[in-house]
């Protein structure tokens, strides 16, 4: 199948809905530490979605791995190395929409994320002053350009929201740990970091060459193809995290977690104190001091629902990316400009910029605009290439 315009922006705006919503379920999670609900989605997220779902769409699933391996093991170390490296940006990028709330943690982190991501593997295979020099290339470019506009302008009415906005309406919102100063560090880390997830799919391009015969032999479509590539980046993104995870286990001794002794979950949509977050079942004295059944049972629930929505941003990317052409590297930023849009709304109706000034909400949906327009710029530059081809 070749490339189509229409359906490679439809596949990143779906994958960009299912990455802003994927934290949601986190704020249900009741009486729990972070990393033990991270290392739960992350189970769920890195290790069992994308092995289910290649194995429903991937013929031969386990063959392909093996030739890929015997063929340059090499290449499947560099794309295990590449998703650890994105691990880390996965890590305190939960951090970033701690500190800095939904909208703003999502625009910021991912908007580097999206400067590298995209600009690099063309970069590093020499092709973009080849891109540069045509006028669907042009085009293309220049949508990426108001796209990191829109990203900086968005960091603005973060510094403004900052300075406007009361502890109490924070708390509302589900920000009493809001601090720009610290967010903005970790946003810039989680960033850079989550980038090397570009450069895992670039670096296993020859995977996704494996599978395709496979799957045409099969009778199946090519866009499944770069799903065997998605479990191999994954497997060292979820290194890293089960890593750090269990680090923070044992040094807060919250393995017990796992088993119903209460925890503190800094993601919740209220101040975790007082009766309201307590859960318990007045009726029955052993759930006082400990997680009650139903909602032990819940958390694990929403933890692995979190981790599956999570998995479907870079399962339809990575469709996407097979309807992009050559300027197949565009997708990554369609997908960071989705993924922030819509997190984006997430905020506003989760009322993260309320109690700001009319200048401050200007900034935001000025930042909205601007992220609108350059999927529009982007998606006309990939509709001229295809003119071409």
């Amino acid at each position: 199948m070749g490339s189509n315009l229409f359906l490679g922006v439809i596949y990143n705006l779906i994958g960009g809905f299912a990455s802003a919503t994927n934290f949601i379920p986190f704020r249900q999670i009741k009486r729990w530490s972070w990393e033990v609900y991270w290392v739960i989605q992350g189970f769920a997220a890195w290790i069992v979605a994308p092995t289910v779902m290649a194995l429903l769409f991937v013929p031969h699933l386990r063959s392909i791995l093996s030739e890929a391996w015997h063929a340059n093991p090499h290449n499947i170390g560099l794309v295990i190395l590449f998703g650890a490296l994105w691990g880390v940006g996965g890590l305190t990028f939960g951090l970033a929409i701690r500190y800095l709330g939904f909208a703003l943690g999502y625009s910021i982190a991912l908007g580097l994320c999206m400067v590298f991501g995209t600009l690099v593997p063309p970069i590093y295979h020499g092709q973009i002053l080849a891109i540069a020099h045509t006028h669907s290339g042009q085009v293309t470019l220049f949508g990426d350009l108001i796209c990191f506009i829109a990203v900086a302008v968005n960091g603005a009415a973060g510094l403004s929201k900052e300075k406007e906005i009361d502890p109490e309406t924070m708390i509302e919102s589900g920000e009493q740990n809001f601090s720009f100063g610290k967010g903005i560090v970790i946003a810039i880390l989680a960033g850079l970091m989550s980038a090397f997830f570009a450069f895992g799919l670039d670096a296993g391009a020859p995977i996704a060459a494996i599978t395709k015969p496979h799957l045409l032999a099969a009778g199946r479509l090519d866009i499944w193809q770069n799903l065997p590539v998605l479990i191999v980046i994954l497997w060292g993104g979820f290194l890293t995290n089960v890593v750090w995870s269990a680090i923070l286990i044992f040094k807060n001794s919250s393995f017990r977690q796992f088993g119903g002794e209460p925890g503190v979950n800094p993601m919740r949509a209220a101040p975790t104190a007082g009766d309201t977050l307590v859960d318990f079942d007045p009726l029955d004295a052993s759930t006082y001091d400990r997680i009650a059944p139903h909602t032990l049972v819940a958390n694990y629930l929403f933890a692995a629902l979190a981790g599956i929505i999570w998995y479907f941003q870079f399962f339809f990317n990575s469709m996407a990316k097979t309807k992009m052409g050559i300027y197949d590297f565009s997708s990554w930023t369609l997908l960071m400009a989705s993924i922030i849009i819509f997190a984006t709304l997430w905020g506003l109706l989760l009322k993260e910029w309320k109690g700001t000034s009319l200048r401050t909400k200007s900034l935001v949906t000025a930042g909205l605009a601007l992220l609108v327009g350059s999927i529009l710029i982007i998606g006309y530059g990939n509709y001229l290439l295809s003119l071409h081809q």
